[in-house]
């Protein structure tokens, strides 16, 4: 446990030292949002690259630790997609507002997940988080815009646009050219490499820093049950779905651990920006989003203490 908090703690010091940074106006809004491009589009996928392309996913239980967290997700769809009508009836809660209810529950920030990885296991935690990318980004995307268009306001986007999402997202390029690049056999210049370590050792504070200076504490209001339901059923119910489906597919040691992590982070900021755009509650996900990740500070040891 003291070494779990030992690991979390400069993450959540990081992450905090970004909310008073954005509060005190060291940097302003619009120049927030450029720090945030640089470390989408560049340094996390530099990260991604570079761990991928020179990973032994020999040595990993690649394949089991995907289809665990990728069951794990699609069960947990279907369970909220089920209880839709049943949640509307008796909390009133409306479609829209599901939608980041389901947003809230699914979705996770990589940002928080790589830098918690990185701290406890190191290298072999990117290279594990990298594998939980590969295999959760794509689906939960594809699901989040299928269940807006289907229960939000928003125009339903087409399939070209749902394609183009997904085939320019700087996370899925870079996993995609650090596989090509892996299974090619050639190893990077060591020009190359040590550059992109470089970058690498500046993503993750970055992008942690930019996870706190997006909160915002004003936004919460009086918790009602959607507010509730979208901040607490992740962290609650996604472990027990991820430490279920891992011991079925035989996952254990850093690959559990990394399953944990994956299920107990927070849910992705960038839910606020696609909710937006789809006509869902985008309040409501801005909401989930803070209190999801203030609560994360206590679930996300409790998570790991229990199940690794």
């Amino acid at each position: 446990m003291l070494t779990t908090l030992a690991a979390l703690t400069p993450v959540i010091l990081v992450i905090a030292s970004g909310y008073l940074l954005a509060r005190i106006g060291l940097i302003t809004g619009e120049q927030w949002r450029g720090v945030e491009k640089l470390a989408f589009y560049a340094l996390f996928p530099a990260v991604l690259f570079r761990t991928i392309s020179q990973a032994d996913f020999s040595s990993f239980p690649t394949l089991d630790l995907g289809l665990a967290l990728l069951v794990a997700i699609l069960v947990m769809a279907g369970i909220l997609l089920l209880l839709q009508p049943v949640i509307e009836r008796i909390w009133g809660i409306a479609a829209t507002r599901f939608t980041s209810i389901f947003q809230g529950t699914l979705r996770w920030n990589v940002m928080i997940a790589l830098a918690i990885a990185d701290n406890i296991l190191g290298d072999t935690g990117l290279a594990l988080m990298a594998v939980a990318m590969v295999f959760m980004i794509l689906p939960l995307n594809i699901m989040s815009i299928i269940v807006l268009s289907r229960y939000a306001s928003g125009p339903a986007p087409s399939a070209a646009k749902v394609l183009k999402d997904l085939y320019s997202n700087p996370f899925i390029i870079s996993i995609a050219a650090g596989i090509v690049f892996n299974i090619s056999g050639l190893t990077l210049p060591f020009v190359i490499n040590d550059t992109l370590e470089i970058f690498s050792r500046a993503a993750l504070p970055i992008g942690i820093i930019c996870v706190g200076a997006g909160l915002d504490l004003s936004s919460l209001r009086r918790p009602g049950p959607a507010l509730t339901m979208g901040t607490f059923l992740r962290p609650v119910l996604m472990p027990f779905l991820g430490f279920g489906f891992a011991m079925l597919f035989g996952v254990s040691g850093p690959a559990m651990v990394v399953v944990i992590i994956a299920c107990s982070v927070p849910c992705a900021s960038n839910s606020y920006l696609l909710a937006k755009q789809l006509g869902g509650d985008a309040k409501l996900m801005a909401e989930i989003i803070t209190l999801q990740t203030l609560a994360a500070t206590v679930t996300i040891p409790i998570a790991l203490l229990i199940f690794t």
